[in-house]
């Protein structure tokens, strides 16, 4: 379990013609619902949860977050090297584990910092999981983002002035493709991670803020976004300090970014936070800013 969920070539009903004894095929854990819902359906036995002559559908992504807590489970306990429930029963109300082996050890630490010791690659960090309460009462909710946050990015980026996308990407941006947003929601978190804030009301995007670590893991480049509509409301000061938290306890040493020089109120914080501000020595155009950790 800690690497893979395996392969089994069977599928089978059981005594009972309302259940489905399911096996799923091979994928790297973590999981999350897309991904367990696509495992699923690749196996044999996927046409089965469907529903065929008189049998019903078993009920809908109840396998598949049997998958997704299993991998949440490994996540939380990385002592765990194998997990073998079979057979797992699943009908119209639900799914039901009829017998379970678990194989334990010892845990060995793969990534710096406070990632889990027996994956492959890391998994989702829900332990940075945040609810924040602004001067003015306004509650945000703050998370890493997901592969499945891309629509919401769509979203999120309608609201942000060309002005300051520019001022982001340092070239005026005319359209979001899905290869450049997959890149943005799609990450490494071994090697980077990014944190979306939510309006806990209305449930809408309302920044983002990002690092990439560089190659030896020892400082990590920086950027943040926020709606256009918001700024100066807080919001940028707390993710960044949300942001330099991570840092810190992923043990990288410092936090870099380039910021172009007439962009005052992103200069303005990086100075109020700590950082260090000096004119790029190629790029006149530009500012190096770096905070020591």
């Amino acid at each position: 379990m800690g690497c893979t969920i395996r392969q089994v070539a069977w599928a089978e009903r059981t005594a009972d013609p309302g259940l489905v004894r399911a096996a799923v095929g091979p994928a790297l854990v973590p999981l999350d619902s897309p991904l367990a819902r696509d495992l699923i359906e690749h196996t044999r036995v996927s046409r089965l949860l469907r529903a065929y002559r008189d049998v019903p559908a078993v009920k809908q992504d109840s396998v598949a977050m049997v998958l997704v807590k299993l991998a949440l489970l490994a996540a939380d306990i990385p002592e765990i090297h194998e997990l073998d429930i079979n057979p797992l029963l699943a009908d119209e109300a639900g799914v039901l584990a009829v017998d379970a082996r678990v194989a334990v050890g010892s845990a060995e630490r793969k990534f710096a910092g406070t990632g889990p010791a027996n994956f492959a690659v890391r998994p989702y960090p829900s332990q940075w999981q945040r609810h924040i309460e602004m001067k003015d009462g306004w509650r945000i909710s703050v998370r890493p983002i997901r592969p499945e946050d891309e629509p919401l990015m769509h979203e999120f980026l309608r609201h942000v002035t060309p002005e300051d996308l520019r001022l982001r990407f340092f070239a005026p941006m005319k359209e979001f493709t899905h290869p450049f947003i997959a890149r943005l929601t799609q990450l490494d978190y071994a090697r980077a991670m990014a944190f979306v804030a939510f309006d806990e009301m209305t449930k809408e995007l309302l920044g983002v803020v990002r690092i990439h670590s560089d190659s030896i893991y020892e400082s990590g480049e920086y950027a943040i976004l926020l709606r256009s509509d918001l700024k100066g409301r807080g919001l940028g000061w707390a993710l960044m300090q949300m942001i330099i938290e991570y840092a810190k306890s992923e043990g990288l040493k410092a936090i870099s970014g380039d910021v172009l020089t007439e962009n005052t109120v992103m200069l303005e914080m990086c100075r109020s936070l700590g950082f260090e501000v000096k004119s790029d020595p190629i790029e006149h155009a530009i500012c190096n800013v770096r905070l020591a950790l």
